[in-house]
């Protein structure tokens, strides 16, 4: 089983929380919203949806990269037995990946909080279009923040507007965890029946520092599967790995998917 986070996305141009020097956290004292803020704050909302609105385009263009090709190529071949995702960008799915479980959700659909319907956030999008037109062409050259967003004036998103639920007039977040919200125990259940069914566990692009992907780490070590950890920099489970190598998941599939694919079928 292949646990992923957000150190795979960035060697596609999505910018991610806590990587030294570079990551959200280090270059200033932005955080992402809470699950809270987002469902007691009309302002909030608007504050959130403005901005997501404005990056939406340029963070659904983003492309897989080599690891999410090489990943790929390990499922066609059945070495691979469910790829977990913290990330919530669907790139392993844009790359071809069929098993994939997205442990916080997709940035790819929206949901309503009241009756649980869920929608395309491309045809969202288009919602919010029509209703905001003007505001996208005052927004030239920000900077995109790792879920999607960016930052934007308050002016802008002060007059945005937001579509409700079409059935029951609730308010609709990105179907994803937030900060401070929990991943569904289903979900957690799955997992955990994945990674006892598996050879091991491969964790790839994550420090590990938020839960709710570290708690596998430490029932894979606990189960006696070797954990094999690919990562720049500490992580929060170095001393339960196998094995850890301290590099970009890039530097390391580049060569082996060139391996694979060098490899004449028998």
């Amino acid at each position: 089983m292949v646990l992923s986070g957000a150190g795979i996305s960035t060697e596609s141009g999505i910018p991610d929380y806590r990587s030294e020097k570079v990551g959200l956290y280090s270059r200033s004292k932005n955080r992402p919203i809470e699950i809270q803020t987002f469902m007691n704050s009309e302002e909030a909302r608007r504050r959130y949806w403005a901005r997501n609105y404005v990056g939406w385009n340029r963070f659904s263009s983003f492309e897989p990269n080599v690891t999410h090709v090489y990943l790929n190529q390990l499922e066609k071949i059945g070495k691979i037995r469910l790829v977990v995702t913290q990330n919530v960008d669907r790139l392993h799915r844009k790359a071809g990946s069929r098993n994939v479980l997205e442990l916080h959700g997709s940035a790819y659909e929206v949901v309503c909080v009241s009756c649980g319907r869920t929608k395309c956030r491309h045809a969202f999008q288009l919602e919010l279009d029509s209703r905001n037109e003007p505001i996208r062409t005052e927004m030239v050259h920000v900077e995109m923040r790792p879920d999607g967003d960016v930052a934007i004036p308050s002016e802008f998103y002060e007059r945005f507007k937001i579509p409700s639920c079409d059935i029951c007039k609730g308010i609709v977040k990105p179907n994803i965890v937030f900060f401070g919200d929990t991943v569904p125990r289903a979900i957690v259940e799955r997992v955990d029946r994945e990674l006892a069914a598996s050879d091991g566990l491969l964790v790839l692009g994550t420090s590990l520092q938020v839960y709710s992907g570290y708690r596998f780490v430490i029932a894979a070590h606990e189960l006696g599967k070797p954990i094999l950890i690919v990562n720049i920099g500490e992580t929060r489970a170095d001393r339960l790995a196998t094995t850890k190598i301290n590099s970009r998941c890039g530097e390391v599939f580049e060569q082996l998917l060139q391996n694979l694919l060098s490899v004449d079928p028998v």
